[in-house]
């Protein structure tokens, strides 16, 4: 008879597992990182406010301390070509299992522009030169921006025209594929921004300043087994459509490596599910919690199938294009969502009755987290309906 687990089973789990229960609050940056497979790096305000949200000592600059002091996490190309922060020793199961394919597709893509383009008759020549000289340059300087990397190596500044349906065109500096490849294929890695925790623009430094002796390279089979097992150890028990969505993999590849994990199917209220074969026991369900999470947060985004946590909230709290804004929890599902005025006073809205005691608590998260945030604004990239809302 297979094992069976029920919502609140899941919610418990999603609670202690990703560190979101303060009894369960991690030591720091990098466990809770390693917790959910990585903190999305898509926002760089997200990263901090979802490690502030599960670590025991938080606060702005432990999170900077683990970024660019430590260097226990690093920024790197990960799942569905997304940048994540993951910590050190799962750097190259990610590298491997994801980021690796995604940076051959693309150096064969970038290829095909600069021909197209005419920068040269023969782009894959032209991209290892300019590769070369750029990764010359980076190690010379130790970090540098893109702008003092163009500098050194003035082929950079070419840049690629494309036009759209519309017939508009826009431009696009090669600096940054080269740069993207070069990371995607862990030779370079995004460091320390160049203005506050909230900034877009990083300087670039060689990988082996996180990596001394190089990124370890896994076989690609042992490297979608180890992500496989510790997904589901982490946001497991779920469905293979979740499996799938969150890895971007098609189901060739995914299904040696669930085998390989000895996954077994398991009763979900609405389905089918996959767990670990030691992973069948329920854990015991903790006191109950709330949390702020922001925009594009690896809980909210764990899952493709999010009706248990969710409910029916999605139109409000996620954009047509399916990226999470703000949200609040509270014991392991969505209850509203939140945002930031103009002068940084954090607003939220409650999409149903949560009782007073699980309000006030809501309402002291609201007060520690603005004192985090120390008056700093946060602009979700993906602006959601009520984010936007709130915001006005």
């Amino acid at each position: 008879m297979r094992a069976t687990f029920s919502t609140a089973q899941r919610r418990a789990r999603l609670a202690l597992r990703h560190h979101l229960a303060p009894p369960a609050w991690a030591p720091g940056t990098a466990e809770a990182a390693g917790a959910v497979l990585g903190l999305h790096a898509t926002d760089p305000a997200s990263v901090f406010i979802s490690a502030m949200a599960r670590i025991q000592h938080p606060g702005i600059a432990a999170v900077e301390q683990a970024l660019y002091d430590e260097r226990s996490v690093v920024r790197m190309l990960g799942m569905r070509r997304t940048v994540f922060v993951v910590p050190l020793g799962l750097a190259p199961v990610v590298h491997v299992a994801c980021a690796r394919s995604i940076a051959r597709r693309e150096r064969s893509r970038t290829e095909g522009l600069i021909e197209k383009a005419g920068i040269a008759a023969d782009g894959a020549a032209w991209l290892r030169e300019v590769e070369t000289a750029t990764m010359e340059s980076l190690i010379a300087r130790g970090q540098a921006t893109s702008r003092e990397l163009t500098l050194d190596v003035p082929r950079l500044g070419e840049r690629l025209t494309f036009v759209d349906g519309k017939g508009t065109a826009t431009q696009q500096g090669l600096s940054w594929r080269v740069l993207f490849l070069l990371a995607a294929e862990g030779r370079a890695v995004r460091g320390r921004p160049l203005g506050s925790w909230t900034s877009t623009q990083y300087r670039w430094a060689p990988s082996t300043a996180w990596f001394p002796d190089g990124l370890a390279e896994p076989a690609p089979e042992s490297a979608r087994e180890d992500l496989v097992r510790r997904w589901l150890r982490a946001f497991g028990p779920a469905t293979l459509a979740d499996l799938r969505w969150w890895t971007g993999w098609t189901l060739g590849e995914l299904r040696p490596a669930l085998g390989g994990v000895g996954a077994v199917e398991v009763g979900l209220p609405d389905g089918t599910g996959l767990a670990l074969p030691d992973d069948l026991e329920p854990v015991a369900e903790p006191d109950p919690w709330v949390a702020l999470l922001p925009a594009l947060d690896p809980t909210v985004m764990g899952w493709t199938e999010r009706g248990w946590y969710l409910g029916e909230y999605a139109p409000v709290l996620f954009d047509r294009s399916g990226n999470a804004g703000p949200t609040v929890w509270a014991d392991g599902r969505i209850v509203g969502g939140w945002a930031q005025r103009p002068d940084g006073e954090i607003v939220l809205r409650l999409l149903e009755d949560v009782g007073s005691d699980v309000r006030s608590a809501i309402d002291a998260a609201v007060e520690t987290l603005s004192g985090r945030l120390g008056g700093v604004r946060v602009i979700p990239r993906f602006r959601t309906p009520l984010e936007r809302e709130l915001s006005s």
